[in-house]
């Protein structure tokens, strides 16, 4: 789930999304068919709701229009007290929804609820099912099944002040190492400046230096997850990041603890030549000190000519297995969830659709949707599709790694062999 101005994040989002922990009693079933009714929909809550509100209520009218007898009620989630909500509804099936808007990272601990419905078949015959992006669509499996289907995806890019670039005669770097030379540059001419601006607590800032030096996150051994964060090529990545996070470029005291939305807030105030951000971290930079002052490139690899992988943030629909309703269910999710209202939602909340033909279609209009579509079409990367990812997310697992290694109370190998431990332990 996303750091963003759509709250979920999920980030996720900032992505958004935070993990809320999946139940220890998988709810029933017990679901039904009726034609008629009310269909029950949880949205996640915005910053600026207006917008997205505007855009559902459009999707709603259309939905009544074509089904006599229907009512839609959407109810508004706040993100932050989700984990209580959809809690009570794995645990209650009378209290579930029929749809829900949820980040996929929170897919794999909802699915092991058994509280959502499989919607791999509906996916598979809907019309515009074969347009989402493969990539995309993989973050909402979880044990080879699809539990949602992907309303948008976050990925992140590199955000650089054009007018400081000219002013000291930068170029935009081409490597990550270069990056990290620009970022000195510019805080040694401007010490005003963070050289870029990120934090401690940015996981899906990081994962792009940790995949781009060829590490991984975990890998699945005899069917088992097993941490990997200690390796070589791992430590290399999360090393370079954690530099970023020194007194010449972003002093720890002040950016060891900033999470991805302070970190892009202090480029949109002026306060950095750089920072790692969301096309759903538009609207903010725009709506800040450095509009019509910036650029947006694909964030680079360890070699010129590449693209680092970035994490494939998002939020899905998904219908509950307890719905009394599931095919009025389905036929909502996909209408929301279908290229016309993705594109009604990038114009009302800048969220990057998932399906290709829209996204290409945006690129061609929006010169800014370019850098983010050539990161997905570069290649993207995921979280371990296990629900122990919730507890290590929530447990801070990795920031406290980068934390230490940043401010120097951990060297990088002792902070990741015991962030492997760690996880190892929720892998179980």
């Amino acid at each position: 789930m996303r750091t963003r101005v759509l709250i979920a994040g999920l980030a996720a989002v900032g992505l958004v999304a935070a993990c809320a922990p999946a139940q220890n009693t998988p709810a029933a079933g017990g679901g039904g068919d009726d034609k008629t009714g009310t269909v029950r929909v949880w949205l996640f809550d915005e910053a600026n709701r207006a917008p997205k509100e505007a855009a559902v209520k459009e999707a709603i009218a259309e939905f009544k229009a074509a089904h006599s007898g229907v009512e839609v009620d959407v109810q508004w989630i706040p993100v932050e007290g989700r984990a209580d909500k959809f809690s009570g509804a794995f645990n209650d099936p009378a209290s579930a929804p029929d749809v829900a808007e949820f980040g996929n990272t929170d897919v794999s601990s909802y699915a092991a609820t058994g509280a959502l419905a499989d919607l791999t078949g509906d996916l598979s015959s809907w019309k515009e099912g074969a347009d989402i992006l493969p990539a995309v669509l993989e973050t909402a499996k979880s044990g080879g099944k699809t539990y949602g289907l992907p309303w948008f995806t976050g990925i992140r890019a590199l955000y650089y002040r054009t007018d400081i670039f000219a002013e000291l005669g930068l170029k935009p770097p081409t490597t990550l190492a270069e990056l990290t030379e620009t970022a000195k540059t510019i805080r040694a001419k401007k010490p005003e400046l963070y050289g870029i601006s990120v934090g401690g607590k940015y996981t899906y800032a990081m994962l792009p230096f940790l995949w781009a030096h060829g590490g991984e996150i975990a890998k699945q051994d005899g069917g088992k997850w097993k941490s990997t964060v200690d390796s070589e090529q791992a430590k290399a990545g999360v090393t370079a990041y954690a530099n970023l996070l020194k007194a010449d470029i972003c002093p720890p005291e002040q950016c060891a603890n900033l999470t991805g939305t302070q970190s892009i807030t202090a480029f949109a105030g002026g306060k950095a030549g750089m920072s790692i951000g969301g096309d759903f971290n538009r609207k903010a930079v725009e709506a800040g000190q450095v509009k019509g002052k910036y650029a947006i490139i694909p964030l680079p690899g360890t070699e010129a000519g590449k693209i680092a992988p970035a994490f494939a943030g998002g939020n899905l629909l998904g219908v509950f297995n307890a719905s009394k309703r599931k095919s009025l269910a389905v036929e909502f999710t996909e209408l929301l969830g279908g290229a016309k209202y993705q594109e009604k939602m990038y114009v009302a909340m800048g969220n990057l659709p998932t399906l290709g033909s829209v996204q290409q279609k945006l690129a061609a209009s929006d010169p800014s949707v370019k850098p983010f579509v050539d990161t997905l079409t570069a290649g993207t990367k995921f979280v371990p599709a296990t629900a122990a990812w919730s507890k290590i997310d929530a447990q801070n697992v990795l920031p406290t790694a980068i934390q230490q290694i940043a401010t120097g109370g951990k060297d990088p190998a002792t902070a990741l062999t015991a962030a492997a431990a760690e996880m190892n332990k929720a892998f179980g």
